[in-house]
């Protein structure tokens, strides 16, 4: 008779541990002081899913902050690959069950914050806990507003990026120095350019467009349908009227970002792209790039904006995991990835608030070699829009330029 008492015992203390798992609600884990935080997130193991598609970022991650977190707080920092959709399918999936959530960590912006705010996905509001969160600049809109969403505590800004034209100033001597110039330049230089069916060429159509209607601001707060139409729909005949000029006549497109990055390393295209504005450096010093590549940003401008970080509302180690964004935020964390050697993403910080040496370690990173410098830039920053239009603007290129649907009058 002990044995099954013994073994329903062992079933009813699983059972109830995994209750016990699933019933703490944010309030609970919040309403905890951080000398609390720091002493329930110690010695824990923090499964964070990141896109992995950039061997710098991957370097950064597992050189420096798996073995810093461990050294600080004992944390066992697990990295998995997953981002945007399959991200927001899986946790979705898992907040609908009221299951403990395999990640804890996730590194997200724009619709996929937008997304996971929808299903109530996310735990928050954290960012205020977090001691270094006093040392973030949200002042700047392009920190504290992700795609038109304010952030509201629920997602932790960790770098700053505008997106940038790249190309071979050895065979691209004069560059097209705005939108406008850009169609002609492409029709005068068949087959050097391409768009990536990915985010980073949503980032360069979503700029174009704004471009094309004269008045960025017209992309402001809510997506607008009547905006969108007339907008898209003008984008959408320039591109098709460059098409055949484009890399293999506008037949096939990359869908990933590396292949463009390989086609232009192999001098089969004279342009790939960034939406991280130092990535120039990091790939010319790796070699990937050869050393005549050059960024800049067109006119009127490109889109600058942040990438965060977020924390699973059923996360099963939410303590460890804010232990991990604090330090990811840290002075000395942000000095590292700053660095256009290390990875090139811009701070989000105050610098104005930092000590004086501290400020000092920032202005004084190795000065970009091949991209231009931010303060060069950073007055043709363009605001994200609504996620809504990043959304549109990947169905309808597949749909219009792709696929060769016939373009709806706007």
């Amino acid at each position: 008779m002990k044995k099954p008492f013994l073994s329903f015992l062992v079933v009813l203390a699983l059972l109830t541990a995994c209750s016990a798992e699933k019933q703490r609600e944010p309030q609970q884990i919040l309403a905890q002081t951080w000398p609390q935080i720091e002493a329930a997130g110690r010695n824990q193991a923090v499964s964070m899913v990141m896109w992995q598609g950039d061997p710098l970022i991957n370097r950064y991650m597992n050189s420096y902050v798996k073995p810093e977190v461990k050294r600080r707080y004992g944390i066992d920092l697990q990295i998995a690959a997953g981002q945007g959709a399959g991200l927001v399918q899986t946790l979705a999936a898992e907040q609908q069950a009221d299951q403990p959530s395999e990640a804890d960590l996730v590194w997200i912006n724009g619709e996929t914050f937008y997304q996971l705010r929808q299903v109530d996905a996310l735990l928050g509001p954290y960012v205020a806990k977090l001691p270094n969160a006093a040392l973030l600049d949200l002042q700047n809109p392009f920190i504290s507003t992700d795609f038109q969403q304010p952030i509201a505590g629920m997602e932790c800004p960790w770098g700053n990026v505008q997106f940038n034209l790249i190309y071979d100033s050895a065979r691209v001597t004069s560059p097209p120095k705005s939108f406008a110039e850009l169609p002609a330049y492409v029709k005068a230089h068949p087959g050097q350019f391409t768009i990536p069916n990915e985010f980073t060429g949503m980032t360069l159509l979503k700029s174009w467009m704004m471009a094309l209607s004269g008045d960025p601001k017209q992309f402001q707060g809510k997506f607008d349908e009547a905006v969108y139409k007339k907008w898209s729909g003008a984008l959408w005949q320039q591109l098709n009227a460059s098409k055949p000029y484009f890399w293999k006549q506008g037949q096939t497109f990359p869908e990933q970002l590396a292949p463009l990055h390989q086609l232009f390393a192999n001098g089969e295209v004279a342009f790939t792209f960034s939406n991280n504005d130092a990535e120039v450096d990091n790939k010319v010093n790796q070699k990937v790039f050869p050393a005549t590549a050059r960024a800049y940003v067109p006119a009127p401008g490109t889109i600058q904006n942040s990438h965060y970080l977020g924390i699973v509302r059923h996360a099963r180690h939410p303590e460890a995991a804010m232990l991990v964004v604090n330090f990811l935020i840290s002075p000395e964390a942000q000095l590292k990835k700053m660095d256009p050697d290390v990875w090139g993403d811009h701070t989000v910080l105050n610098l104005k608030a930092l000590p004086a040496a501290q400020r000092q370690a920032f202005e004084q990173l190795p000065s970009r070699r091949y991209a231009p410098r931010r303060e060069a830039i950073q007055g043709l920053a363009l605001p994200e829009p609504d996620p809504e239009y990043m959304t549109r603007l990947s169905k309808d290129f597949r749909t219009y330029v792709i696929e060769g649907a016939p373009v709806p009058a706007s």
